[in-house]
């Protein structure tokens, strides 16, 4: 397969040639999405556009106000192992943790494993629960998008003719809030989720609040188990009511079968592995146990 090479040094040569070549190129960074999609001859990409030259789109830091803000072009292994965001952000940092290889992580960036916009990106369940927003850049400018509807279908995104995303805005979390990510797949972390779960919940003398809780690998697109977190929200967590509360993910989710698991085995695994998020998050954590880590 023959391709042009481009290598734009700034974002404005970037989505000028995302317009020029529109629907016939395709953007590369770490590349472990693309180069297995070229080598495999998924796709034939007239053009490859390689972004990862561009400066200023690599930052993991933090703001005035305690938010994060991420660099499209930030390598997923950075923010496994920032010490800032593991105490302020941890949730991130766990579904870094879980998402290929270690050789994977020290290439991939988040830009890439978001924009690639498969239903089991392990990035977006967790970001999508702490609210993050994409700014995308484009010949018309700047526009921002929560990132919960950044994704479209599989392989899908938001981003129109010449337009790139160039930075994610994540808000502080409360010193009083906890987040979990967590994964199932048949391989451990260098497969692809069968499952994946992010919660995230502020607990006030035993009353849930701000539960967030989202869905990957379960659905055309990562998703907010909104039917849950309703269920969860203002109430004194309990056994009946968790099992509830993942009871309505599981009701909500949209699997499919496919090679890794059939529709019925993914809908009850969301069950099961909401309810061990939930716990966690509302500091039942000792009730998971071995039982959790068997699976896990």
């Amino acid at each position: 397969m023959r391709f042009q090479f481009l290598q734009p040094l700034t974002i404005q040569e970037a989505t000028a040639l995302f317009a020029e070549y529109d629907g016939e190129a395709k953007v590369i960074a770490g590349g472990t999405d693309l180069i297995n999609l070229i080598r495999t001859k998924a796709i034939r990409p007239p053009y490859v556009v390689d972004i990862g030259r561009i400066p200023g789109l690599d930052h993991v830091r933090y703001d005035a106000n305690g938010a994060l803000i991420i660099g499209a072009l930030a390598i997923i292994r950075n923010l496994e192992t920032s010490n800032d965001v593991k105490q302020r952000h941890p949730v991130i940092a766990q579904a870094a943790g879980q998402l290929g290889s270690v050789a994977i992580r020290n290439v991939g960036t988040i830009g890439g494993n978001l924009c690639h916009a498969s239903p089991a990106a392990d990035t977006a369940p967790a970001l999508i629960a702490l609210g993050a927003k994409a700014k995308i850049i484009g010949p018309a400018g700047e526009r921002t998008v929560v990132l919960e509807d950044f994704f479209t279908g599989p392989g899908q995104t938001v981003l129109q003719r010449g337009e790139i995303l160039a930075e994610l805005y994540v808000p502080p979390m409360s010193p009083d809030s906890k987040g979990v990510y967590l994964k199932h797949a048949s391989r451990g972390a260098a497969d692809l989720a069968i499952v994946g779960v992010a919660a995230v919940a502020t607990m006030d003398r035993g009353i849930c609040r701000n539960a967030k809780i989202a869905l990957g690998a379960v659905g055309p697109t990562p998703m907010r188990a909104r039917n849950a977190e309703t269920l969860l929200e203002g109430k004194e967590t309990s056994d009946a009511l968790i099992g509830q509360a993942a009871e309505a993910a599981a009701a909500e989710s949209r699997p499919i079968t496919d090679v890794r698991a059939s529709a019925d085995y993914r809908r009850e695994m969301v069950q099961v592995f909401t309810r061990w998020a939930i716990r966690r998050v509302t500091g039942k954590e000792q009730e998971v146990g071995s039982e959790a880590t068997a699976v896990l």
